[in-house]
């Protein structure tokens, strides 16, 4: 991964920073590790609980704690980068995160591996955020979802290796292999990233001060409903199609491949995004990606076989790409003066909507009424779409 400032950007800037190659690159590795991070846990519990004598209950505190501080950390992180910048943001948590993955590799018990992983996740929560502040800092509006779209297929791709990947050096090199991987490359981050420019951005002010910019925006607290709606849609009930495949009697494996699919979805529609932006107004987007939702969770609420909830995730994959996209770019224009902490708070609305589908549905689930499951998410895909396309078509 080459590091140097390349001499020709590849987007024009309002200010002095240039979003060159190399500087997109680093920008999408860091949110690559972060994800990778969050999700190779999963693949990995039955084996962490066999190794370290633990029931599977207590075992998943080591994904929970993880998500909770992640979302947690959103506010805090925010803030902090509009204050000290996007740059030193990212390499620090990256550094902590580098140690706290090496704290994970090394623990000796279950508590030690919970208190780790809740550092992990506290750190590495900043890394996306920053990212995508720091495209919105740089690039004109008019063009911002192109350079999004490749960093929402980094995260994809984090979210697929870290779930396929974890999986198989989990069997083969043990568990703690897997936790050293993200830790290796984020330390290498840490360091790589002192050659990113710092964009010029206005002075934060008082620490609350980015907090009351968000929250006096009507439109924030607009786009910030879209996002826990979304979250719930496009998260929550995503997390259903392994589980409904396990029911039916399917390999974990296999289903956790399937599940995958998701995110080869998203990185393919993602270059699609990119060559239709600018052509298709952000309304137009966002209807196609809604769609895509809404026939995804028709197929999974038809059927349950492993053709249909693949084509299920490919097409979720896509709604990500499409409707998700759309937003985040929507969400980063609202505050510009505050920008990272906008991000921040739809990161919390998000991940929010997510934990409250999770919750919902826990009993429903539990008696594996995923057919029904599915089909609430496509009742709520279609409200989530007319409200966002309608909403976006007035923002000026």
């Amino acid at each position: 991964m080459s590091t140097a400032p390349a001499t020709a950007p590849t987007t024009a800037l309002p200010n002095s920073v240039v979003l060159s190659a190399p500087s997109l690159r680093l920008l999408r590795s860091a949110g690559f590790v972060s994800n990778f991070d969050r999700f190779c846990i999963t693949p990995m519990l039955v084996l962490i609980a066999a190794q370290l004598g633990a029931g599977m209950a207590t075992v998943v505190l080591t994904a929970s704690v993880y998500f909770l501080c992640y979302g947690l950390m959103q506010p805090v992180w925010g803030p902090a980068s509009d204050r000290l910048g996007r740059v030193r943001v990212m390499r620090l948590s990256l550094a902590a995160g580098a140690l706290s993955s090496l704290l994970s590799a090394l623990a000796p018990d279950l508590t030690f591996l919970i208190v780790a992983r809740a550092l992990a996740g506290a750190c590495f929560a900043a890394c996306v955020p920053a990212s995508l502040s720091y495209v919105g800092d740089v690039v004109p509006a008019e063009v911002r979802q192109r350079p999004l779209s490749d960093l929402m297929t980094a995260f994809s791709l984090g979210t697929a290796l870290g779930t396929v990947v974890a999986g198989a050096l989990a069997h083969y090199a043990g568990w703690r292999t897997v936790f050293l991987l993200p830790g290796l490359v984020a330390a290498y981050l840490a360091r790589a990233l002192r050659h990113l420019p710092e964009p010029e951005r206005e002075p934060a002010g008082s620490l609350l001060a980015p907090f009351r910019i968000v929250l006096g925006s009507r439109w924030m607290w607009y786009v910030m409903a879209l996002a826990l709606a979304e979250g719930a849609v496009l998260l929550g009930f995503l997390t259903y199609l392994a589980p409904a495949l396990e029911a039916r009697g399917v390999p974990t494996a296999v289903a956790g491949a399937v599940s995958a699919l998701y995110g080869a979805g998203a990185m393919g529609f993602a270059q699609v995004v990119k060559r239709l932006v600018g052509r298709w107004s952000p309304a137009v987007l966002i209807l196609a990606g809604g769609t895509a939702a809404a026939a995804a969770y028709a197929v999974a609420a038809t059927s349950r076989s492993i053709p249909a909830l693949a084509v299920t995730a490919l097409l979720l994959g896509g709604s990500w790409s499409f409707m998700h996209t759309t937003l985040q770019s929507w969400a980063i224009a609202v505050a510009p003066t505050a920008r990272a902490t906008g991000v921040a708070m739809f990161g919390v609305s998000l991940y929010g909507g997510s934990a409250l589908a999770g919750s919902l549905t826990a009993t429903t689930a539990a008696d594996h009424r995923y057919g029904q499951l599915f089909l609430t998410a496509l009742l709520l895909t279609v409200p989530l779409t007319l409200a966002a396309v309608v909403g976006r078509s007035r923002y000026r």
